[in-house]
């Protein structure tokens, strides 16, 4: 029984600490000074020393520079 109550203690305790110290990847968190070409939607973003990529909904990755403005646009092929 006591080995039961910690378990559960455990499990819950864990999911407890994921919960809160997973940082929030909602969409606000999208940089506001990126010049984003029109009808880009953006999907997923990445951040290195002195660029951001953003993946857009229709398959391509853009490359801005720390001062927001488009630097590059690679075309994605997928089968």
């Amino acid at each position: 029984m006591g080995l039961t109550l910690t378990m559960i203690a455990g499990v819950i305790t864990v999911v407890v600490l994921l919960v809160t110290r997973m940082p929030d990847y909602s969409p606000t968190n999208f940089p506001d000074n990126l010049a984003m070409p029109a009808g880009a939607e953006p999907q997923a973003i990445t951040q290195g020393p002195g660029w951001t990529g953003v993946v857009t909904t229709d398959g391509r990755l853009l490359i801005f520079g720390s001062d927001g403005a488009l630097r590059q646009e690679i075309t994605v092929d997928l089968p």
